[in-house]
């Protein structure tokens, strides 16, 4: 009995013990397959019992520390030159060994969908899937979330995975192809950090003390109180599920539910919308959850029982589509193309009903893409599915009142904040798209942001390279009557003045119909080529395409000077871009290659812009208009879809969208508010 009495004692004291002391534990960054910064000191930080003295052994280093009060500790270790793989040993009561380290240069990769975009939706995904074999190259996708305060720590993540065919098709592609590059030219390992959210706002990458700090902004978020997301999630979700009940009453029940896909459903009730586009944009602000929506079409006796074939674009997020109450196909994720195929027999004479449950997880939702994407074909004539559906939400998410654009620092505070003060070598970033509508405001709020991360980082200004917004028709904009896409790349252009800073001109590569372009690899590459000629200091090589420099006219006739010609100007890519070393451009693609300068307009005192006539000669461009006989003003690629502008210079890397003059454009008087 007492040897029982004393074993009881003693494991009610290791229970107790358990719980009262914390084990050692780094922030979530750290993890097997990590790369850490050379060159600069590297910071390991996490959390343990308060007063527990802390080892950290890396390589040939032992440093120690003892945690203050609150259980933080945080060690900085020597600067390590690039190689691995290495142990990561933290010591405290317990024991954490972090294996396979690499040490080499890190990148933060940030923005909205198009950094998101990953390798197996991008251009010859298969063949680039395949060829992966680049164990040097590792990812960490930071897990999105969202925080009323900064966060200590990031969410819970899959850790950091290596460029091999099993993981790459994950990886965000414009970081890959970069990475892919940068290693390939320096053989040192490359680590990413994916942190990015689709649809999202700059203002919620932007820390408060950043807005508290900002003329422009500071108002705005003196206004902005400190406030409790749930109970205010609780409120917006009460006034959504009013603005539902208005239009179709209450939610869809249950056991109704089943019968939603049934083509003898009685849906003459249902409110209508537009398909395709974004339901956010129409009858459902701010609404994620799913919504069915149906279409009847009337088929003929002779195409009845037929084979057919639907395509519904893309839908966000995933989908599961049904013609008469049959299954015909679903498929989970944003960015892929709905196709699918009707067997035999499913499709009956006279009505014939399309139902598509769709769920959205966050962000966008619904059916989108193009009018020529939204289609119906059996025997071989094709029909058009774009206009009026019928609608119905059946249920929203608990938490989808509230999003990572509902208040500004929301994403900073998640999924920027808990990476710092990890050691990188810099960032890229690709978003603009969410903010066209404030692009003049844009020329504050992206300088902003780019200070911001570099005054909590305390690397100084470190490198920071940024993708121009690409071309597509966001909403016909030209000159005539204004462009918020060509004012937001106005504004990513003017944030150069930043030190160390770069910008890879995408307009020829992009779609314009999709906002999503899926070459990535031309992007990743020109982000590259900024990077080894600014950050690696290889500077004899291009990097830019011709920057508009002066003009002066001559008469009717404007003259054009720009830098960064390299061996001259050109109409249209050099056949040269082929070469391996160079940018692959639009592949899969032929392009038809012409004397003509395209994408110009000049405009005389009246503000009125005429297309030119553009001439390369002598090292300048030439430019005139049959209606200016006096021009004052030009302006290059300035539309939403600039995909006809084809000034290049000898090394195939395309012209920097411009103006000459400062006239006010249609964004100037929108600004942020919440």
């Amino acid at each position: 009995m007492p040897a029982m009495k004393k074993l009881t004692v003693a494991t009610l004291f290791l229970l107790f013990t358990s719980l009262v002391f914390a084990d050692v534990r780094p922030a979530k960054i750290f993890a097997d397959s990590m790369v850490l910064q050379r060159g600069i000191s590297i910071p390991v930080w996490g959390w343990a019992d308060k007063n527990e003295k802390i080892t950290v052994q890396f390589n040939k280093q032992n440093k120690s520390v003892t945690t203050g009060n609150d259980g933080k500790w945080r060690i900085n270790l020597d600067a390590e030159k690039e190689g691995g793989p290495y142990q990561l040993i933290i010591k405290g009561r317990n024991v954490v060994v972090l294996n396979n380290i690499l040490v080499g240069d890190v990148w933060i990769c940030s923005g909205q969908s198009n950094m998101e975009w990953t390798v197996k939706n991008s251009t010859n995904s298969s063949r680039e899937i395949a060829s992966a074999d680049f164990p040097m190259i590792r990812q960490i996708k930071i897990a999105t979330a969202i925080g009323q305060k900064p966060w200590d720590d990031i969410g819970n993540n899959s850790g950091w995975k290596t460029a091999v065919p099993a993981n790459v098709g994950n990886f965000t592609a414009i970081g890959y192809f970069f990475a892919r590059e940068l290693y390939q030219k320096l053989q040192v390992p490359i680590g990413l950090i994916n942190t990015t959210w689709g649809g999202t706002d700059i203002e919620t990458w932007i820390s408060r003390e950043g807005f508290e700090n900002s003329g422009e902004f500071k108002e705005m978020v003196s206004k902005v109180s400190l406030l409790n997301l749930d109970s205010l999630s609780a409120i917006q979700k009460k006034s959504m599920l009013s603005r539902i009940q208005k239009l179709q009453g209450a939610l869809v029940e249950g056991a109704v539910i089943p019968q939603l896909k049934e083509p003898s459903f009685n849906d003459s009730h249902w409110p209508h919308m537009r398909v395709p586009g974004l339901w956010e944009q129409q009858s459902l602000p701010e609404v994620d959850g799913i919504v069915w929506f149906r279409k009847t079409l009337i088929i003929s006796a002779a195409d009845a029982g037929r084979p057919a074939d639907i395509s519904l674009g893309m839908i966000d997020d995933n989908d599961e589509t049904y013609l008469n109450g049959v299954r015909i196909g679903g498929t989970k994720g944003y960015n892929s193309k709905r196709m699918y195929h009707i067997p035999a027999g499913v499709v009956k004479e006279g009505k014939n009903v399309i139902a598509v449950r769709v769920e959205d997880t966050g962000g966008g939702g619904g059916i989108y893409g193009d009018d020529s994407d939204i289609t119906f074909t059996i025997n071989d004539q094709k029909q058009s599915l774009a206009g009026e559906w019928l609608f119905q939400v059946e249920s929203i998410l608990s938490n989808a009142a509230i999003g990572p654009n509902s208040y500004p620092t929301l994403l900073y505070n998640a999924m920027i904040h808990p990476l710092i003060p990890f050691a990188i070598k810099g960032a890229l970033w690709y978003q603009g798209e969410n903010n066209a509508g404030r692009a003049y405001q844009y020329r504050t709020a992206f300088p902003l942001m780019i200070t911001d991360w570099r005054k909590h980082w305390a690397q100084g200004n470190f490198p920071f390279y940024f993708v121009q917004l690409a071309s597509f028709n966001a909403g016909n904009g030209n000159s005539e009557k204004g462009s918020t896409w060509a004012e937001l790349r106005e504004a990513q252009t003017m944030t150069l003045s930043l030190p160390n800073t770069g910008m890879a001109v995408t307009t020829d590569i992009g779609e314009a119909k999709d906002i999503h372009p899926k070459n990535k690899l031309d992007v990743g590459k020109r982000l590259a080529a900024a990077a080894l000629y600014n950050a690696y200091g290889r500077t004899n090589t291009i990097y830019s395409g011709p920057v508009y420099q002066s003009m002066k006219t001559e008469g009717s006739k404007v003259i054009l000077s720009f830098s960064h010609t390299a061996k001259g100007l050109h109409a249209n890519r050099p056949y040269q871009m082929n070469h391996t070393d160079l940018p692959a451009f639009n592949i899969g693609k032929t392009e038809e290659l012409t004397s003509a300068v395209n994408g110009f307009e000049v405009a005389g005192a009246d503000r009125k812009f005429y297309t030119a006539e553009a001439k390369i000669e002598n090292g300048h461009l030439v430019l005139s208009a049959a209606n200016v006989a006096a021009p004052v003003a030009v302006r290059y690629a300035w539309a939403d879809d600039a995909g006809n502008a084809n000034l290049f210079n000898s090394e195939g890397f395309p012209a920097v969208p411009f103006r000459t003059d400062q006239w006010k454009g249609i964004t100037e008087a929108t600004k942020y508010r919440k």
